[in-house]
């Protein structure tokens, strides 16, 4: 039960320090202009599109089998669509005020980035349970992914006018729900694996739509110029660093 419960803080606090470290950055977005946070945008775009390609959909055809992940990254598109539609529909029949929808792609972010978090923390808690020095290894490697994450969270929150200190502290709630998976995983172990390849999937698919469906619109927004394209070029560059590099 020790070592259950360690699995368990190791995820959890992978989680919340890797998102969270991102998060920081609304502290420094202050009063950024339209073609920075276009740019900041984009690039947190093209990262997400990198990781979802060359580390979430690998790692769930790998572990669950094509078929299965082909059905979780639809299945997590159509719940990702449902969520913007009830997020709307929340906001409207409420009066709340969202500055053209950006808290919307925030909180949306936030729920695919904490979908994605809870099989990762799986992952955790396998590896722990297969080899302590492959837990670890995928603990970092985790923690290091989650921070363009992180980031691309907070920035639309801070245009939709979200204070900085909610904005971080939100961060940390959508980095939370690793510990959970680390828990499952560690008490699970062997047996998650093909589990796991279809939560990796179903994340896989919330996050696409959301990185399509949000970001790269609100970024051509900000600012009608090419600077989000270029920045979400750059950006999956980057991504593709980080998930090869690491």
């Amino acid at each position: 039960m020790g070592d259950i419960l360690r699995t368990t803080m190791i995820g959890f606090f992978v989680g919340i320090i890797g998102t969270g470290i991102g998060g920081s950055m609304a502290f420094v977005l202050r009063n950024p202009s339209k073609r920075f946070l276009s740019a900041i945008i984009g690039l947190s775009s093209g990262l997400m599109i990198a990781i979802v390609t060359f580390e979430l959909l690998p790692e769930a055809f790998m572990l669950g089998g094509t078929i299965a992940a082909v059905v979780g990254l639809g299945v997590g598109a159509v719940v990702a669509s449902f969520l913007d539609g009830l997020i709307s529909r929340i906001n409207r029949i409420s009066g709340r005020k969202d500055a053209k929808g950006y808290v919307k792609t925030g909180v949306l972010l936030g729920v695919g980035i904490a979908l994605h978090n809870f099989p990762e923390g799986l992952a955790i808690g396998s590896g722990f349970v297969a080899q302590q020095k492959l837990g670890v290894g995928l603990a970092i490697v985790i923690a290091l992914h989650n921070m363009p994450e992180g980031l691309a969270m907070v920035t639309p929150m801070r245009v939709g006018g979200v204070s900085r200190m909610k904005a971080f502290l939100l961060t940390l709630v959508a980095g939370a729900p690793m510990g959970l998976g680390a828990y499952l995983g560690a008490l699970v172990g062997k047996y998650a694996f093909g589990f796991i390849g279809v939560c990796l999937a179903f994340a896989g698919g919330t996050m696409l739509y959301i990185t399509f469906g949000e970001l790269l619109p609100r970024g051509k927004e900000l600012h009608r110029g090419k600077t989000s394209t270029y920045f979400a070029i750059l950006g999956f560059m980057l991504g593709i660093l980080i998930t090869k590099r690491f």
